[in-house]
């Protein structure tokens, strides 16, 4: 379980709630004295004071005045610690969202600077915008040539199409070079005119363009 973002008195919670949910402590135990877990865990008073409140929140553990904290219940610690881990699988799973994201705002501005840098100087832009576009399709999943590169394929030279991304399950290669290779339901990304996407729509075979 990655515990590493959480506050501090959230660890030790988890820490605690693991010992427990393990057996390492007993229902009805009385834990370690607040002064001695903060002495273990190397953190204030104040820290483990909010992890003891935590946990007594989530049930997990009871605390008697004038005698201490004691465990109440190992299947409310693994509750806790299940709360725990959805939560830190969703905070992953938004990170991952951010990152892809970012490389999606990458290939668009290599898009845009890749349809500068091949257009002739004489070309208007209005004549640009009809000449050169983005198009993607998916690679069909039977697709017979399904692990050959780009190179062997000569892509560009049967299509006039410029790869400039491809996308495969939760991975996306930005600028793939002529070993890079195309898959079974591979999404790829790729810049031309209308008469390289027809070509790139026939490469495919019934693979259908947007």
């Amino acid at each position: 379980m990655e515990n590493e973002e959480l506050p501090q008195y959230m660890r030790i919670a988890v820490s605690v709630a693991v010992r427990i949910a393990d057996g390492q402590l007993a229902e009805g135990e009385k834990l370690s004295g607040r002064s001695k877990l903060s002495s273990e865990y190397q953190v204030s008073p104040e820290t483990i004071r909010k992890s003891v409140q935590l946990l007594r929140d989530m049930q997990v553990v009871t605390v008697k005045e004038q005698s201490g904290v004691y465990v109440r219940s190992a299947e409310n610690a693994k509750r806790y610690l299940q709360m725990v881990g959805e939560k830190n699988e969703l905070r992953q799973k938004k990170q991952r969202l951010r990152a892809l994201l970012a490389q999606q705002e990458a290939v668009a501005r290599q898009v845009t600077e890749l349809c500068g840098s091949i257009l002739d100087d004489s070309v208007q832009p209005e004549q640009a915008a009809e000449q050169l576009k983005t198009f993607s399709c998916r690679v069909p999943q039977d697709w017979p040539d399904a692990g050959k590169t780009l190179g062997s394929l000569h892509f560009w030279q049967a299509t006039g199409a410029t790869v400039v991304a491809i996308a495969r399950a939760d991975a996306l290669t930005v600028s793939p070079g002529p070993y890079a290779e195309l898959r079974s339901e591979d999404r790829i990304l790729f810049v031309g005119d209308q008469e390289a996407r027809e070509a790139v729509a026939r490469f495919f075979s019934k693979t259908e363009t947007t």
